[in-house]
């Protein structure tokens, strides 16, 4: 956050807080030990939800403006409220594992006194979070490829349904890349397995390089994957499909990986079509697939060249 504020305020959360069971005075118009506090932040495992709740459950004896939290271990940044002029900041851990960084703002400077309050508020956070991060690493790793890091299979069903749902709500249009590795079993009969998995991860790496951030990259099974992203026109998907080929054609760590052995991929375009269902789209994409396969390999084919 790039704001410039009079005041930062940064703290560390006070050791042996976590069993205190004083009630927090004015907190959601009532007392609320940190116990009862973390009963009320337990109803949702969705970290932002949590923080959230806290942030208004506090209101009342801790009156802020907004807040923000980061852990960038897990990719997860939240903001509500209003930036403000003065803020406190804490890095939040239970039993030595990070919870990333708390900052509350407000326009009024904190006095201790106000701090001390907060701290005894803070524990009530600190175990509902932690609950819901594991969930989320929890649901992250369910939707992660361990190979090669990228998002797998599951992720992608799930992803696609949502952006064919905002391409129903007049979202942008999206296209599907479906990748297939030429001649992958190949190199994994001649050279090995452990080589085959080198290829995968540098296949992966290049493919991360030669797309968009907004793009997502997937990795579907075997030697396939998938790319799914949002375009202006069919025509920009085919520029982006054209773009990732020669990427991988000529990235010097894929072919390294594989001495002796020129690694390709044959891609599959489909566009998205009103009220499709993921299964069509990747299914349009895949026959395109393996339209290129059937006409030499190492090249794009749309869907209406199937």
């Amino acid at each position: 956050m790039n704001q410039t504020f009079s005041e930062s305020i940064r703290r560390s959360l006070p050791a042996g807080l976590a069993g205190q069971d004083q009630p927090l005075p004015g907190a959601s118009g009532a007392s609320l030990t940190p116990a009862e506090l973390a009963w009320e932040l337990q109803t949702t495992l969705d970290p932002t939800a949590v923080l959230g709740r806290f942030s208004r459950v506090i209101q009342i004896a801790f009156p802020h403006d907004g807040f923000s939290y980061d852990l960038p271990g897990l990719r997860l940044h939240v903001s509500q409220g209003r930036v403000s002029r003065h803020s406190c900041t804490y890095n939040l851990s239970l039993k030595g594992e990070d919870l990333g960084e708390l900052r509350l703002m407000r326009g009024r400077k904190f006095r201790e006194q106000d701090l001390k309050q907060l701290e005894t508020m803070l524990p009530g956070l600190v175990y509902p979070l932690r609950n819901a991060l594991l969930y989320r690493q929890a649901v992250e790793a369910s939707r992660t490829d361990p190979l090669t890091g990228v998002q797998n299979r599951t992720a992608l069903e799930h992803l696609l349904t949502r952006e064919l749902a905002s391409f129903e709500r007049g979202g942008e249009p999206v296209a599907l890349l479906a990748l297939d590795l030429d001649h992958f079993k190949h190199v994994n009969d001649t050279l090995g397995h452990s080589v085959g998995d080198r290829v995968l991860k540098a296949v992966t790496g290049c493919l991360v390089e030669a797309t968009r951030a907004s793009d997502m990259v997937f990795r579907s099974g075997g030697e396939e994957f998938v790319v799914l992203m949002r375009v202006a026109s069919p025509a920009d998907a085919v520029r982006a499909a054209e773009r990732v080929r020669m990427a991988l054609e000529r990235c010097a760590a894929v072919q390294d990986a594989a001495p002796g052995h020129q690694v390709t991929a044959s891609i599959g375009l489909a566009m998205a079509r009103r009220r499709d269902s993921a299964v069509e789209l990747f299914d349009r994409a895949d026959k395109a697939m393996y339209a290129a396969k059937r006409s030499g390999r190492n090249r794009v084919e749309t869907e209406a060249s199937v």
